[in-house]
């Protein structure tokens, strides 16, 4: 009973001291739970980017193909036609980007005779929802993929993927679960969405702060709770025995492409890394959006030709 009454009425000084800290560290604890609240918010909310194109007057004459995920809605994407029978290029664009920023890699690629698909992520462009950092987005991915092999227009076994970051994460996720994907172009892949998360809050200048990152991590883990045995994807790498895969690491986004290095290392044959100075395609110049889309476009050129090479008899 002493003890009770000393702690609800402290009257020494070892006692208000400890009683002192205790309250520091509940308000700490508040504290960045409030804060990690607001960034996990602003994570998976992000801020939205949409171009509003005409596909009427817009060269390659696209066409827009509506595709429905379970549980997340109705999807619409961008189909641009290369040469009848030939392979399909999908583009996963990265977090806080959308299909409209990859336009001019979409129409590098169908000069070279590919099919190129593009569509909205769930939180970016004209998708609604929240980001799952890659949870749910290969789930959107892979429905696209299986809306696109039901057409007669195109190679059905011989699909193409480029995507970064979130973009990366979610076409690598699909490439490990389907084999019509042939070859792979990963730029600032990460292993787990909670990298991202990690990442994210980095950026915002609150990685310094006590608890702040996991706090954070935990935030985002409790929204996606039913993936919270969901193994890394490096865990399933071999799974692209086979695959041809570039990784492409920029130097101006040190903590995804030391991630995406490690990814590289551990992945099967055949595979390829390069090194740019500056990621993000859709912000780069165009000097470098030049000589990025050559690098892309001749990398599936070489792995993914536009019409598959028949052995001779």
């Amino acid at each position: 009973m002493h003890i009770i009454s000393e702690l609800r009425y402290p009257s020494r000084w070892y006692t208000k001291l400890l009683m002192l800290i205790l309250a520091v560290a509940f308000f700490a604890v508040l504290a960045s739970s409030a804060i990690a609240g607001f960034l996990v918010y602003r994570i998976v909310k992000p801020q939205r980017s949409s171009t509003e194109i005409s596909m009427i007057s817009f060269p390659g004459r696209p066409e827009v193909v509506d595709f429905d995920v379970p549980e997340l809605g109705k999807r619409d994407g961008w189909f641009f036609p290369g040469r009848r029978g030939a392979a399909t290029i999908v583009l996963c664009h990265g977090y806080e980007s959308s299909r409209g920023e990859l336009l001019t890699l979409v129409s590098a690629l169908q000069d070279h005779q590919y099919n190129a698909f593009v569509f909205d992520f769930a939180a970016h462009g004209k998708s609604d929802g929240v980001t799952t950092l890659g949870y749910r987005e290969a789930d959107e991915l892979r429905q696209a993929v299986d809306v696109l092999a039901a057409r007669n227009d195109l190679d059905t076994g011989r699909f193409g993927f480029w995507g970064y970051n979130l973009g990366a994460y979610a076409a690598l996720r699909e490439a490990e679960n389907d084999k019509r994907v042939r070859a792979l172009v990963l730029d600032s892949v990460y292993d787990q969405p909670e990298q991202m998360v990690q990442v994210g809050v980095e950026h915002n200048g609150l990685g310094t702060l006590p608890f702040i990152v996991r706090s954070t991590e935990l935030s985002f883990e409790y929204l996606n709770n039913g993936h919270r045995h969901d193994a890394p994807l490096s865990s399933k790498l071999p799974a692209l025995n086979g695959v041809h895969t570039l990784f492409i690491e920029a130097q101006d986004d040190p903590e995804l492409a030391a991630i995406t290095h490690r990814m590289f290392q551990k992945a099967p044959e055949p595979r390829e890394e390069v090194v740019i100075p500056h990621g993000d395609f859709a912000n780069l110049s165009e000097p470098e959006k030049r000589e990025y889309e050559n690098r892309v476009v001749s990398f599936f050129l070489l792995h993914l030709p536009p019409v598959a090479v028949r052995a001779a008899p």
